[in-house]
């Protein structure tokens, strides 16, 4: 079996000499422990070497992309085809293709990749003829060589300069905030009437600049400056003016001063523009997207177009509010639906109620814009035009409460939706009222048998109680009763008393005698008084 390896230097195929040694492949390591070892195992059949790096280069990016360099083939052909045995090769892509195009028969498996590994580790050993310094310099400049062509390194395409750009360009803008607001506020003093009047920073400092002094004004001609009404009226209020005077050396370090702020604002224009044809070179659909300024943001905070290109639409969404991120996740709120991606025109212009939808979809697009600005050979913006149009669209419709409707593909024209005139009867569900949970079948009808069963025994026990309160007041009415007709009998009797009291007087009166009167009369009485009871 003969075995196809790869150096920095060039191709070598070696010869295997004990074939029954690799059949432990757990073992064959120890078979390379030494070059002496290794020599028993494969010997050098054939080594072609590379003339220069630009040849070891070709033939490598070959490789990579599975095809068979010329001066593989020639070996191939001159050495594989005589011997007449089976070729051992790393990469089964390329055992594909040399199996295609020569017709040979390749091996590709765990042993073979044991093998290349202790060839690997005894090559200096295995292939006379080659330094190891040369070997190690030669592998250097490949690698070097390798990753410029994966990387497709151009000039053009340095994000180093748009993260430069843009962190200076906000630097400017804090610098000219601060110098614009100090000449202000200093020729304040002197002029305080001027800073109501003209409100633009470039043209306060240019006024400030040509005349000076505020005595000046009358004669000074800011015609170039400022319009009709505005020059009038300055020159009105400098006359009543209610500021203080200043010295020339004082009017001199002002005038300084508003010299810095128009040099400095004639630089950023023009940085400006350097960082408008760097964005629209190296990432032209993200600029098409979201604009050169907003874009350069988001490729400064990820640290370079590769690393945004690794990121996913969501973190790009909210790339720039990472502070609002991790205080919304701590407190348990609503995270913030938007970064850097809020300053851009799309988003902008959006209502309030729509910007977080506009957000994601833009993020979503600019996110494929930015990988096919990264990693695309094409330096169009047409990509970019195309999804920006479909958002455009999406943007009306939601504008417009779903009126229209977009396609599938984004291309074809938006269309409305024929309106037609459903007239639908609805009737009261009165299940609908119902709070109880639903059950299935089965257990409806056993519930509904225990709801019978229960509510019959309530009715019995109901029937019952009502009975023996039935019971309870008869004879609460029969008591009654009778405490009346006790109370009436007592009260017959207490009148008897009362008449018979009465009459014992009236009969006594005509006696009028001591006498006592006889045993039988008394005897008499009480026979009456008896019956009468």
């Amino acid at each position: 079996m003969l075995v196809l390896f790869e150096t920095s230097v060039g191709y070598a195929i070696f010869k295997v000499l004990n074939e029954k040694k690799l059949q432990e492949v757990d073992s064959l390591w120890k078979e390379f422990e030494t070059p002496e070892k290794a020599n028993k195992v494969v010997k050098l059949k054939h080594f072609e070497k590379f003339q220069d790096t630009a040849e070891a280069l070709a033939a490598f990016t070959a490789l990579m992309e599975g095809k068979i360099n010329k001066q593989l083939k020639k070996v191939l052909k001159k050495i594989v085809k005589e011997a007449h045995e089976p070729l051992a090769v790393a990469d089964a892509k390329l055992g594909g293709v040399i199996k295609e195009k020569l017709n040979l028969s390749c091996i590709h498996s765990p042993v073979v990749n044991e093998l290349m590994r202790g060839i690997r580790s005894q090559m200096d050993g295995l292939i006379p003829g080659v330094e190891p310094r040369e070997m190690a310099a030669m592998c250097l400049g490949l690698a070097h060589s390798l990753s410029r062509y994966r990387l497709k390194f151009s000039a053009d395409k340095v994000d180093t300069m748009i993260v430069q750009a843009i962190s200076l360009l906000d630097d400017l803008d804090k610098e000219l905030n601060n110098y614009i607001m100090r000449c202000r506020e200093w020729y304040g003093w002197h002029f305080p009437e001027l800073g109501k009047i003209i409100s633009d920073n470039l043209t306060y400092c240019k006024c400030l600049q040509k005349v000076g002094d505020r005595k000046n004004y009358a004669s000074a001609k800011l015609s170039e400056l400022l319009p009709e009404e505005v020059e009038a009226e300055v020159k009105a209020a400098a006359e009543i003016s209610m500021g203080t005077e200043v010295s020339e050396e004082d009017i001199c370090n002002i005038l300084h001063l508003c010299t810095q702020v128009i040099e400095i604002s004639e630089y950023r224009t023009q940085l400006y523009e350097y960082l408008q044809n760097r964005m629209m070179a190296i990432a032209p659909n993200v600029t098409v997207m979201v604009g050169e300024l907003v874009g350069a943001r988001l490729i400064a905070h990820a640290g370079s177009l590769l690393n945004l290109a690794k990121h996913a639409a969501s973190t790009v969404q909210i790339l720039g509010a990472e502070k609002a991120l991790f205080r919304a996740l701590k407190s348990r709120r609503d995270t913030p639906k938007y970064g850097l991606i809020y300053h851009a025109s799309l988003v902008g212009q959006t209502s309030p109620k729509h910007k977080g939808k506009i957000s994601r979809m833009l993020a979503a697009k600019t996110v494929l814009a930015i990988r096919y600005d990264a990693f695309g050979e094409d330096s169009s913006s047409a990509m970019g035009v195309e999804n920006r149009a479909k958002l455009e669209a999406r943007l009306r419709t939601l504008e417009d409460r779903g009126i229209r409707k977009i396609s599938g593909t984004g291309k074809a024209l938006a269309k409305a939706e024929k309106y037609e005139h459903k007239s639908e009867v609805k009737t009261y569900d009165p299940s609908g009222d119902s709070t109880l949970p639903t059950f299935s079948k089965k257990r409806k009808i056993e519930q509904v048998d225990k709801e019978d069963e229960v509510i019959e025994k309530k009715a019995k026990k109901a029937k019952v109680k009502i009975k023996v309160e039935e019971e309870v007041v008869e004879e609460l009415e029969v008591q009654v009763v009778e405490e009346q007709e006790t109370s009436v009998k007592k009260k017959k009797k207490k009148d008897k008393k009362k008449h018979i009291k009465e009459e014992l007087p009236s009969e006594e009166e005509p006696c009028t005698s001591t006498a006592v009167a006889s045993p039988e009369k008394k005897k008499k009485k009480k026979k009456k008084r008896v019956n009468e009871d």
